[in-house]
Parts: structure tokens; sequence; C-alpha cells
């Protein structure tokens, strides 16, 4: 795939806002840390919540609009490590991962911290979460898991459609596949599975969309920092291990120099 592919641009347009993104929230962070926490720096830190989810919803919505030609480009990314497209639900990440994320931080921000905690000192950090807090993230959670598991209810029937009328029929009375050009018919019937694809995969990321505000909006201004933070630092490093560790595989499979 070219690298001028719009489909590939806009990814690669994607990871340097999260870049930048991370940057400023990272900024952010360290500034709060040397503040009086007297709360006078939650509009700074709202204005980077809400950059943040903007640049989430152009995305999408780039997304949403390359996908109408090709929509399976985004299920199988080749701007993708393998690892990465095996760890994908529906052209992207599980909604439900921002709160195993969350989970993750929380009992890490605990642990760091626990003398601060007996002794009764609020840092007002992710590890702070009330209950209150805890109840309605953990009502999210289940939301977004039935949420998620109608999404996946219908992909499967997507793939199960592959063996149904038209495709199957046709393919069983071809005489040979091999360089065969598709009939209109079976044009027609790819294009239609391709267009339930995308809606499902519109659906998906209108689903992920609206987890991460959900979850934004029950987090105070500095813990939903953290939390984009936390989140962007993932993915950022995710692709970029992964990366790395294909370009170290392929480089062991490459056979040794000749000796002529």
């Amino acid at each position: 795939m070219s690298d001028q592919d719009p489909a590939n641009c806009c990814f690669r347009n994607w990871m340097n806002l999260q870049e930048e993104d991370l940057s400023e929230l990272l900024q952010a962070l360290n500034l709060d840390a040397d503040h009086d926490k007297s709360g006078t720096n939650d509009d700074q830190l709202n204005q980077l919540t809400l950059k943040a989810i903007e640049h989430f919803e152009d995305y999408i919505k780039k997304r949403a609009h390359l996908g109408r030609e090709s929509a399976t480009t985004f299920f199988a990314p080749r701007w993708c490590t393998m690892l990465e497209c095996s760890m994908m639900w529906i052209a992207g990440c599980r909604p439900s991962i921002y709160i195993r994320l969350l989970y993750a931080l929380i009992g890490e921000e605990f642990e760091n911290r626990i003398e601060e905690y007996i002794q009764g000192i609020q840092t007002g950090t992710l590890g702070d979460i009330s209950t209150v807090q805890m109840n309605l993230i953990n009502n999210l959670h289940i939301k977004t898991i039935r949420e998620e598991d109608k999404m996946s209810m219908k992909l499967a029937s997507l793939q199960e459609d592959m063996a149904d009328d038209p495709i199957s029929i046709i393919a069983k009375k071809s005489r040979t596949c091999h360089n065969e050009p598709p009939s209109a018919e079976i044009r027609k019937a790819l294009d239609e599975h391709e267009k339930s694809m995308w809606n499902v995969m519109r659906d998906a990321d209108e689903l992920r969309l609206n987890t991460l505000k959900e979850l934004l909006s029950i987090l105070t201004p500095v813990q939903g920092v953290n939390f984009l933070a936390a989140s962007k630092k993932l993915h950022l490093c995710l692709h970029g291990w992964t990366r790395e560790r294909e370009l170290q595989q392929h480089a062991s499979m490459r056979p040794p120099p000749s000796d002529n």
C-alpha cells in the first residue's frame, strides 16, 4: 500500500495527532502537579479533553467517508502490524478496553500511593475515584459489553452470509475461479456485503466514541487528562513495539549472506 493511499494517510495523520495531544496532556499534568490544587486549572484540562475528543470525532468521520469505497480496508489495515490486526474488533479496539485500562490505572495508582491514602491525603488523581464514580464506571462497563455483543453478532451474521445465496450458488456453478472476472451479479453481492461491513464499522466507531465521552464525563478534569494520556501512550507504544518486533522477525528470517 502506497504512503499516499488516502486510508493510510488518514491513519498516519491520526497517529501524528495522537503524539501531539499526548505531549500537551503530559505538559498539563506536569503543570498541575506543581499547582496549588485550588481547581483553577480545570478549564485548561477540560479544553485539552475536548480537543482530544474533537480529534477522535474528526478521525471517525474521515474513516466513514473513506470506508464508503472500501470498508474492508479498515478491517485488515496494512498500515497496522499483524499483531495489532490480530487484536482488532470491528476495525478498531473494543470500547470496553477503555474501562479495563481505567481499572488497571486505578489499581496501579492506589498501590503506588497507599501510604498517602492511609494518612487521608487526597491527590485528586485516578487513585481517588469515589464510590459514586466507580458505580457509574461499572454500569458503563456492563452497558458497553452488551452493545459489543450485539455488534459481534451482526458481524458474525455477515460472515455467515458469505456461504448463502447468491455467492455460494454462483461459486458452485463456476467452472473455474482462476482469472475469472466476477459477473455483474457477484459484483453486486460483494458490494452489498461491503456496504453492510461499512455500516457495522460506523456503528462500532460510534460506540467507541460514545463510550469514551461517557467515561470522561464521569472523571474529574485531572483524572480525565491522566486517563487520556495513558490511553494514547498505550496506543502509540503498542504500534511502535509491534512494528519493531516485526522488523526484527523479518531480519531473522533473511538468509545469511553468501561467502562468494
